[in-house]
């Protein structure tokens, strides 16, 4: 019979629903048995694109002797780390603090009361590898219950009390300042590899937001060795197997050094943040190869891993058929058979798939050692011909593909990563003249706003088959808000500045650690320098909300992972929406919780990525582009598409008409920007201003233009 989990909407809890283990959701009913019959609880928490969940569950989970066991002495409680960020986090830190190392499937047991004493991550079903087998940590787990209660209390009310702990920062006492971008910088270059691109060495993963912050480093202090360091990357992750170059996309990181065998699940966040590292690197450089790996990235998510309802979906497995892997590689003799001989031999040489192989059992993973044109010229083939017959042949192949048994998907929305890929979208629609980008973002926002909140108006976290639910974290929030801006600046729909405003102060309201009273004076009328009221507190934001379930901690997350912390974000976006509405109590939010960093800044940069990039933005100068003019006309759509193929990565930037077309939206949080402004004539007008101090109008195509070239030279 299926276990308590069949009624659940997560697919990674779906998958255990046949399990013999009595698994449990989290929820009263497990909570309450645990506490009722004195039970500890075995905690197993993953994700549905997790390998080594799935060996776990055949293994241990699927094993009728371990499930007794697990049944007879512990309430079994299984979770989608993906839905509980919470409580991964918790128990996640719990994990490293016991053993030094954390990672998934975490296990974990916790007293009644859900204070941790014991855990680990993957364990086999009996003893071998180096490693205990489940079935005696069962045992020993078991008899330390009953037999060693007060040590296992004892042991597991000092972890509660460190992980209580976790997350509070030491200012160092120097404050913000601009050297801290620099000697990021430092830090990076001494653990970049510079033969294959990327830092440290096996396994390798993007660094999304470090790549990002090398970028605004060099703008600021131009130094070929700094936009070295991002181009090598980007170059080595496009040509290496963690690039699908048949449909597009990464995967999550690569098991070597050289991007070459990736581990194959692809994340909607990754793909994300690497799309926006990809725009800014063809900004920077012109480099039309950039381009191509964020339309073709984009075009897979739209292409693969787009709901019906119009929200993203969010992994897929590196499985299929129970294989790591099968669906992506090749041999020589299945391109043979769909290319013929000649064309086979030439796709086979550009992209590395041979007779030994170079993965398992002599399978090839796709990438490209040489780039085409070097294969071109050193076999004297013509570019353009390779170039549309490699065209042709990935299309064949990737027909072949689509007929394969596909990895395992995670259909489920959850907010903050589709935040990540509509900020994504909406700025690729931009850069590279892709309306249809644009479209499927705001198909994106709609869904989330209309389908993916609380009747009062607060967000909810996750979204499958129709079902809404789990109040939303600081990730959904700060995530989202970033998003409605980079949206707004895309289409300039005022709508979402609304949207991004009252997401704002639900925030600051409900997640911040010394919340503001309310919106203070825009800065045009009053001193920017002066002092704001301000209540007792650490500054930053909690990462769960002030009236959320009740846990053993209230942690606040300050360390980049695999995605933007959500305290960076948060900042990132106060700062970006404070700009634009003149609200000096976003800024001031944002610059508190930068200062509450300073600790991590300082001693691990490299976990600090989207705070430096928040930090520069603080740092500026930042002007405030309002440009005035009609988007449906040729002189005002080119004086915006001029400003979009420009790396300014340092600016917010509004729009409006001279007149309000009928049914057009005015957001009253931008008027204060636009206050006391108006065209000269017929021509786009554009003001550049700071903190709402405005320069001298520059009106006309050419003149505009010109202002652009100087803001993209300019040295901050």
């Amino acid at each position: 019979m299926p276990n308590r989990l069949a009624q659940e909407t997560s697919p990674y809890l779906l998958q255990h629903q046949n399990n013999p283990v009595n698994w449990y959701p989290w929820g009263p009913e497990a909570l309450g048995r645990a506490k009722g019959e004195d039970r500890p609880i075995f905690l197993s928490i993953g994700y549905s694109a997790c390998h080594w969940c799935h060996v776990m569950e055949h293994e241990s989970f699927e094993d009728a002797d371990i499930a007794a066991l697990l049944n007879e002495r512990f309430v079994c409680i299984k979770v989608d780390r993906e839905e509980r960020p919470d409580l991964d986090q918790i128990y996640m830190n719990s994990v490293q603090l016991m053993t030094g190392r954390g990672g998934w499937p975490m296990s974990v047991f916790l007293t009644p009361d859900l204070q941790p004493f014991f855990g680990g991550t993957y364990w086999p079903p009996h003893a071998g590898r180096g490693m205990p087998g489940f079935d005696q940590v069962i045992a020993a787990v078991h008899d330390a219950w009953l037999n060693r209660r007060d040590a296992a209390l004892a042991q597991a009310a000092e972890l509660t009390a460190h992980l209580q702990e976790v997350g509070r920062q030491q200012d160092s006492g120097r404050g913000l300042r601009v050297e801290l971008l620099q000697q990021a910088a430092v830090v990076l270059e001494r653990s970049f590899d510079f033969s294959h691109g990327g830092f440290g060495q096996a396994p390798k993963f993007p660094h999304s937001m470090d790549l990002q912050l090398l970028l605004r480093v060099w703008r600021r202090a131009p130094r070929d060795a700094t936009r070295n360091m991002v181009t090598l990357t980007l170059d080595k992750m496009a040509r290496g197997g963690i690039y699908d170059h048949l449909a597009g996309g990464f995967a999550r990181y690569s098991v070597d050094e050289r991007w070459l065998v990736p581990h194959f699940e692809k994340m909607l966040y990754d793909n994300a943040l690497l799309a926006g590292a990809y725009l800014d690197g063809f900004l920077a450089t012109g480099n039309a190869e950039y381009a191509r790996v964020v339309r073709e990235t984009c075009n897979y998510w739209l292409g693969y891993m787009t709901d019906a309802a119009g929200g993203f979906h969010s992994t897929e497995d590196a499985d299929s058929e129970g294989v790591e892997g099968k669906f992506y590689v090749w041999t020589p003799a299945e391109i043979r058979e769909l290319l013929g001989p000649e064309k086979a031999e030439r796709f086979c040489y550009v992209y590395d798939v041979t007779d030994a192989g170079n993965f398992e059992h002599g399978q090839s993973i796709l990438n490209l050692p040489k780039t085409i044109p070097q294969c071109a010229a050193l076999h004297r083939w013509t570019l353009t011909d390779l170039e549309s017959e490699l065209a042709e042949s990935r299309a064949k192949l990737l027909a072949v593909r689509d007929r394969r048994v596909r990895p395992g998907k995670d259909d489920k929305v959850l907010v903050s990563w589709n935040a990540l890929m509509i900020d994504a979208l909406a700025r690729a629609g931009d850069i590279l003249s892709e309306p249809r980008y644009r479209t499927a973002a705001t198909r994106a926002a709609e869904f989330i706003v209309t389908q993916m909140k609380r009747p009062d108006g607060r967000l909810l976290h996750s979204w499958r088959n129709g079902q809404a639910k789990l109040d939303a974290y600081l990730d959904d929030y700060a995530y989202l808000i970033n998003a409605l801006v980079s949206l707004y600046e895309a289409g300039f729909d005022e709508r979402w500045i609304d949207e991004a405003v009252s997401l704002a102060d639900v925030m600051v309201k409900h997640f911040a650690d010394c919340p503001h009273p309310g919106p203070l004076p825009a800065y045009r009328e009053r001193e920017v320098s002066s002092p704001l009221p301000v209540r007792e507190g650490g500054g930053g934001f909690f990462f769960t909300a002030d009236d959320h379930e009740q846990l053993i901690a209230r942690n606040k997350d300050w360390h980049d992972g695999s995605v933007p912390s959500g305290n960076a974000m948060a900042a990132t976006a106060l700062v970006r929406l404070g700009k634009l509405c003149g609200r000096d109590d976003f800024i001031s939010a944002a610059r508190r919780t930068m200062e509450a960093a300073l600790g991590v800044i300082e001693q691990s940069p490299t976990a600090a990525g989207q705070m430096l990039l928040a930090a520069d933005l603080l740092f500026g100068p930042t002007p405030e582009i309002v440009v005035l003019g009609d988007r449906s006309q040729p002189d005002t759509a080119a004086v915006l598409d001029g400003l979009r193929q420009r790396f300014i990565p340092n600016r917010v930037v509004a729009c409006r008409s001279a007149e309000r077309a009928a049914g057009e939206h005015h957001s009253p949080h931008l008027d204060p920007l636009f206050a006391g402004k108006s065209p000269s004539g017929s021509e786009p007008t554009v003001f550049v201003c700071q903190n709402f101090v405005c320069q001298a109008p520059v009106s006309g195509c050419e003149a505009v233009l010109n202002l652009w070239d100087q803001l993209a030279n300019s040295r901050t």
